[in-house]
């Protein structure tokens, strides 16, 4: 795996949507404004965007005099350029407390600060506290994957992309600071594409967030089921509605494209009044379709599970259910894989999901250990994830443990579980 430098040939303009017929161009000026609003609580001298910003800064900040001090026989010692940036750094992210101290000599006059050389923070920072989060997607305005943006970043400016590997790229090129993408659906299953970029690519999970899937059965205005000779849509769209499409009585081909608002997208632009889309509610509204059928997806308590991705990950903690995310290959032998799991039963680690892909670069191998036969295994990674946070000893414990089993271990993420309230998907969810 090799990470992504700007000296790829690789720009904004072809990282993000290119210019098509069916797709929007100019995206890097396009800015989706979600309209879900934050709750945080604001400050009067602007020193933080809510309490626990301002809590986590001074807690920083103390802990680093209480450690300068200690280090000095309780004398005060003037902070260090790196304690500068640890003490403006929260969970992996920048606070909006500004915590530029200025360090003062003998006769406590007023040191200039050393210049240090540019990186790529100073050329391109992330957006501080309290400014727009650009977040990456996959798909057009109207997509699922946008409402899941935000949901997770209340306020972010929305950037599609038309792949789910553009979208990991756009964070390591930082064209978006973010990206949303999804893993699995409680009808569909696993998402295996996002879980092979993940181990390609070197970005962090730093949270996830669920979303109810509330399916709708477009058309152009005036069109009627009986004249549908095709859907189209997402393949787990397709597969989500399934059976009631059967049930409405329709003798239509499935065709499965690249996402479901684009299929809204593509009717519309194209004129097509022989096809519908499955696709939600908001795109009806966004490209001008008329709902056939509401709530079509097999089941009403449809839901896909999201994970949002950064360069950095956040810091763990232990104040509030987290999850961690790790994937791992072992060395041969059938009982490995039991050894590896025994290391969480025995500290009471729930798993929560636990997903095998065939290994890239050593797919099969031969069943005996002399080379000889022509009986050959599949080679698999494993991705596991379970609730228990790295700040957590028994996390560490068992991840030491793990580690003596594997020839390769990785820790994806470790981040807080969206714990909001479960509600079957209904057609108001989609009014975000």
């Amino acid at each position: 795996m090799q990470a992504v430098s700007p000296s790829h040939n690789l720009n904004a303009s072809s990282i993000i949507r290119p210019s098509k017929p069916r797709r929007l161009n100019h995206l890097t000026r396009f800015a989706i404004r979600c309209v879900y609003r934050s709750d945080s609580v604001q400050f009067p001298n602007g020193v933080g965007s809510s309490r626990a910003d301002w809590q986590s800064s001074c807690a920083i900040l103390s802990s680093k005099v209480f450690s300068q001090d200690q280090g000095s026989g309780g004398k005060s010692t003037p902070p260090s350029n790196s304690d500068h940036i640890a003490a403006a750094a929260v969970n992996g992210h920048k606070t909006s407390l500004d915590l530029d101290l200025v360090p003062l000599d003998k006769n406590n006059k007023p040191q200039p600060p050393a210049q240090k050389p540019l990186s790529i923070t100073d050329l391109s920072p992330a957006p501080m506290h309290g400014s727009q989060l650009r977040v990456a997607y996959q798909g057009v305005p109207g997509a699922y994957s946008e409402a899941a943006a935000g949901k997770a970043f209340p306020n972010c400016e929305a950037i599609p992309c038309d792949q789910f590997e553009v979208a990991f790229q756009a964070v390591e090129l930082w064209i978006a600071d973010r990206a949303v993408l999804p893993v699995e659906n409680s009808l569909g299953g696993s998402i295996h594409r996002n879980y092979d970029l993940l181990l390609r690519h070197r970005l962090h999970i730093v949270g996830e967030v669920q979303l109810p899937v509330h399916h709708c059965l477009l058309a152009l205005p005036g069109v009627r089921k009986e004249y549908l000779s095709r859907v189209i849509s997402h393949p787990q769209a397709l597969s989500q509605c399934e059976h009631t499409l059967t049930k409405l009585g329709l003798n239509v081909t499935r065709e499965a494209v690249d996402d479901t608002a684009g299929a809204a997208e593509y009717i519309a632009s194209n004129n097509l009044r022989d096809t519908a889309a499955i696709a939600s509610a908001r795109a009806a509204e966004l490209y001008g379709l008329q709902i056939l059928a509401d709530g079509i997806q097999d089941d009403s308590s449809n839901v896909t599970r999201f994970v949002m991705l950064a360069r950095e990950p956040i810091i763990p903690r232990t104040d509030r259910p987290f999850k961690t995310s790790i994937v791992f290959a072992h060395d041969k032998g059938t009982s490995v894989l039991f050894k590896v799991l025994s290391a969480f039963a025995f500290r009471n680690i729930s798993l929560t999901k636990i997903e095998s892909r065939p290994h890239r670069n050593m797919p099969i191998r031969l069943v005996d250990d002399a080379n000889v036969g022509t009986a050959k295994h599949f080679e698999y990674m494993f991705y596991v994830d379970f609730e228990a946070s790295m700040a957590e000893l028994r996390a560490q414990n068992a991840l030491a443990e793990v580690q003596e089993f594997t020839s390769f271990l990785r820790v994806l993420g470790s981040y807080p579980m969206d714990m909001t309230p479960w509600c079957p998907s209904r057609g108001d969810d989609q009014s975000l």
